[in-house]
């Protein structure tokens, strides 16, 4: 009983303490996240601002003359953020001794461009791997130990139960945050922060060291089974279930409580990956409490902990992190895989606005945006690899290496961005819509829009013939009772039905063509004829993004 009370003490000072850094950043106008009607969004000085980013390279962030030409090739591909690592042996490189050069150099490139940043630490992991720490990390295996598998036999993985490790990461995060107060606090170039990289075990499930097994022998923390009691209900359905299948007991060892397969050593891991990181990001923001954030790398098709990234922030264990991590505003999907819309929608909960950090551009990534955006509020879209392929690349004028730029991205940012505070509006008034088809499997769309339904299926370019495999996507904004904007990626129709009382039958009433431009909208024609089937149908077209264009459409019910 004693001890139920002063954890619950304990707790309150916690929330006290998170609540208290959430209004000193509101407070001091800085960055940060604020209910807005339906959405949680990211208020920049003073106004929501949605994010049109792009994640560089591993490697493009440290060299000012690599990144010279790419500022500029960004901005015309009208992102508004850039996503860059800082890595700590780049800041730390001796203990004790930092410098902070290549962190002035990418926001002195960001603030001439007039582009934002995100900021990526690559402390302890990335991808699993310890490969950005010092090496006088590296080089002391007494002091900072690694992950073993279960020969003994070590790998290139700090592991997360070396309080060492967790000592001076969190240092260094901390010495990094406090820099970027110092030369952003007025500016605010850096609006978040990401704390680690795609955390987790590879390529068995665990930790098997010696200080690892006694965790795994040990009672689970009685912090996280107060976490789980609390929070039953609203459990993801996979942690609940083997939580209750094993007979959702309130105490016990960790193969007790969750049973004895695979999927409790992805959760004994999670915890401990997530109170590691909670240790790092409340240093971090004791000195600068902008959002912070870590993300996951996900799972492939029918793979088991091991095979994928083990104690990382999967839908699995999100709330296993919610309770370790408390100091993180939210856990985010680096999206590669197909499935799009299932694993954005598993990111997306009343407890984690949903910010894609890493994903596919291209057409694909196009399509996705819209979806993320219009369908599931999301902060933020960010392909990977922005800068172009990695290696060489073009030359510019001046025989720098430039990357390929990502046309698709650029031109549907394009439309993003002179919509950017009407989608912000609608997001919080939740009149806002998408939906994205994805895979052969996939022959139609279809999503409610106000009193309609509006329904998509694929369509044949001008001149060619239907792709079944292309992934198309729509955005709705509705901006009357019977009035909507939209943009699309990909060549597509639109038809309108209904199903609510009123008369039966949907038609057009009109479709303008309308052109972004310079900030504003400019009409373009009427499209009731031919282009429009007679009235029947929108037809979206793969060529409308380059164009900035998109259209408004007024509907009406008939008889």
């Amino acid at each position: 009983m004693k001890s139920m009370k002063v954890l619950k003490a304990l707790v309150g000072c916690l929330v006290l303490s998170l609540s208290s850094m959430m209004g000193a950043a509101q407070a001091q106008g800085l960055p940060h996240l604020e209910r807005r009607g339906a959405a949680t969004q990211l208020i920049v000085d003073g106004k929501p601002f949605l994010i049109l980013g792009g994640e560089t390279h591993n490697s493009s962030y440290n060299s000012a003359d690599y990144m010279a030409p790419v500022w500029p090739m960004l901005r015309s591909m009208n992102l508004n953020t850039v996503l860059v690592p800082v890595a700590w042996e780049d800041i730390e490189p001796q203990e004790g001794h930092f410098t902070f050069k290549v962190v002035d150099d990418f926001a002195a490139g960001a603030r001439k461009n007039n582009l934002r940043l995100v900021i990526l630490w690559f402390g302890s992991w990335k991808n699993t791997y310890s490969s950005y720490v010092p090496a006088w990390v590296k080089s002391d295996l007494a002091r900072f130990p690694r992950v073993e598998m279960s020969s003994g036999q070590g790998t290139e993985r700090l592991s997360p139960f070396s309080s060492a490790a967790q000592t001076s990461d969190a240092r260094a995060f901390a010495r990094l945050m406090r820099h970027i107060a110092a030369i952003d606090r007025v500016q605010r170039t850096v609006l978040m922060v990401q704390v680690q990289n795609e955390v987790g075990v590879i390529p068995q499930s665990r930790d098997h060291s010696a200080v690892a097994e006694a965790a795994f022998a040990a009672p689970v923390p009685s912090e996280l089974m107060q976490h789980l009691t609390t929070n039953r209900t609203r459990l993801n359905p996979t942690l609940r279930s083997v939580w209750e299948a094993a007979g959702a007991r309130a105490s016990g060892t960790w193969q007790e409580v969750f049973g004895t397969g695979s999927v409790t050593d992805h959760l004994f891991m999670s915890w401990f990956y997530a109170t590691y990181v909670e240790k790092v990001t409340a240093a971090g923001k004791a000195e600068y409490p902008l959002p912070m954030f870590t993300n996951a790398a996900l799972i492939r098709p029918n793979y088991e902990p091991g095979q994928y990234n083990s104690g990382g922030p999967l839908p699995s264990s999100l709330d296993i992190w919610k309770a370790g991590a408390p100091s993180l505003e939210f856990l985010s999907p680096d999206i590669y895989f197909d499935q799009f819309v299932d694993w954005a929608a598993a990111y997306n909960r009343s407890d984690n606005p949903l910010f894609i950090p890493e994903a596919r551009g291209g057409k694909e990534g196009a399509a996705n945006a819209l979806h993320a955006f219009g369908a599931l509020n999301a902060l933020g879209f960010s392909p990977f690899g922005i800068d172009g392929s990695e290696g060489a690349g073009d030359l510019d004028g001046n025989g720098q290496s430039v990357g390929r730029r990502d046309d698709a991205i650029g031109h549907v940012y394009g439309q993003l961005a002179g919509l950017a505070p009407l989608i912000l509006q609608k997001q919080a008034e939740g009149n806002i819509r998408a939906m994205v088809m994805e895979g052969e499997a996939q022959r139609a769309g279809r999503l409610r829009v106000g009193n309609y339904l509006a329904n998509m299926v694929r369509a044949a370019p001008p001149g060619g013939t239907i792709d079944p495999n292309s992934r198309v996507g729509a955005m709705l904004l509705q901006i009357g009772p019977d009035e909507f904007l939209v943009v699309g990626s990909g060549d597509a129709q639109l038809t309108f039905t209904s199903d609510t009382k009123g008369l039966p039958i949907v038609g057009i009433q009109s479709i303008d063509e309308v052109f972004l431009r310079n900030g504003g909208m400019v009409a373009g024609r009427r499209l009731n004829g031919d282009e429009s089937g007679q009235g029947q149908l929108l037809r979206l077209l793969s060529s409308d993004a380059a164009q900035g264009k998109i259209y408004r459409v007024r509907l009406y019910r008939y008889r």
